[in-house]
Formats: structure tokens, C-alpha cells, sequence
């Protein structure tokens, strides 16, 4: 049952997500997906995270579903204990829920990527007054609990792609957020932590 719930976490999740950001474009009529404009290079990041969802909502599956013979060495779930597996589900479902619920706070100023020209205004309240990364930080999270349901050298290799392509992606917007939006910026920076 731990696994089912886990693997729900994540497609809804992703479903979520996609939701959410097809909503705001239809919405506004201005870009979302901004991985391809602007002047810095996204391509690395972009193609990281690409990576990492597809991997993140199809291995737990195929984890589910394959003989552990089968599986071989690389989907061969090292079964940890009913805590470490609960607690694994715990950070899936509570990384899923703050990574959306991060992502709906942003409103209008939700953006997937960052370009110059097609930003939206600060949000510095609620999620965002504690963390100016809040979606990512569930992002991670919720990957992390993945790793602890199901534990396997390649679902830990997922996560790993995951945070490295936050932490590119973070410096990228980092750059163009003070380029573009100034001083406002940059003090929010100096009193809202990167990550917690």
C-alpha cells in the first residue's frame, strides 16, 4: 500500500503541475515555458528535469510491477523497514502537496524557466516569506521520499539528477531575477533563505 500511495504522489504531482501551468497560460495568453527564450542557456537544466520526471513517475512503476529477478541489479529494492518506508511516503505526499501548493501561491508570476522580458512580480508571502524556492524544495523532498519507498540505485540516481538541475537551474534564475527585476530583488534575497 506504501508503494501505491507513493507512486500516486508522484503522478499527481506531475499532473498537477501540468495543470496548473496549461491553466495559467490559457489564462494570461503570455508564455509559461521559458526554458527556450532569454539569453542565458537553460538546455543542461531543462533536459535534467525532463529526465528526472520521466524516470521519477516510471521506475516506481516498473518497481511495482517487475520480479525482483527481473529487475536486476539496478531496480533491486534494498527493502528498508515499515518506518523508513512510511516516513519515505510522509515526504513524497508532503513534497507533492508544497510543491503545488508553492506553485498555485505564485499566481500570475508562475513561470517554468527564466527569461528576460517575461517575468512576473515578487512573491514574497506565504511559502515564498520562508523559502525563495519553495517548489523545488518539495521537488526534492517528494524525489527523496521516492528514494526511501523505493529503494534502488537507480531511483537514488533520479534524485541526484533532480537536485542537480535545481541547483542549476536556481543559479540561472538567481541571475536573471536580479538583471531583471533590480534592487527589489536583491533585498529579497538578503531576507528570504535560498532553500529553508
Amino acid at each position: 500500500m506504501i508503494d501505491l500511495v507513493a507512486v500516486l504522489a508522484v503522478w499527481t504531482y506531475i499532473g498537477g503541475f501540468l495543470w496548473l501551468t496549461a491553466r495559467l497560460a490559457k489564462r494570461t495568453g503570455e508564455p509559461v515555458w521559458l526554458f527556450a527564450k532569454g539569453r542565458e542557456r537553460q538546455t543542461v537544466p531543462a533536459t535534467l528535469f525532463r529526465v528526472a520526471f520521466l524516470f521519477g513517475a516510471l521506475l516506481p512503476l516498473f518497481t511495482l510491477w517487475l520480479e525482483p529477478q527481473a529487475a536486476g541489479w539496478l531496480l533491486d529494492r534494498h527493502y528498508s523497514g515499515a518506518a523508513i518506508r512510511f516516513a519515505g511516503v510522509v515526504m513524497a505526499l508532503g513534497g507533492s502537496a508544497l510543491a503545488l501548493y508553492a506553485q498555485h501561491y505564485m499566481g500570475k508570476s508562475w513561470r517554468i524557466g527564466a527569461a528576460e522580458g517575461h517575468l512576473g512580480t515578487i512573491v514574497d508571502t506565504g511559502p515564498f516569506s520562508m523559502s525563495r524556492n519553495p517548489v523545488f524544495v518539495g521537488q526534492i523532498v517528494l524525489f527523496a521520499g521516492l528514494v526511501l519507498v523505493f529503494t534502488s540505485v537507480l531511483q537514488l540516481t533520479v534524485a541526484i539528477v533532480l537536485i542537480i538541475a535545481v541547483m542549476l537551474q536556481v543559479n540561472i534564475e538567481e541571475r536573471v531575477l536580479t538583471k531583471e527585476l533590480g534592487p527589489a530583488y536583491v533585498a529579497y534575497r538578503r531576507r528570504v533563505r535560498r532553500w529553508l
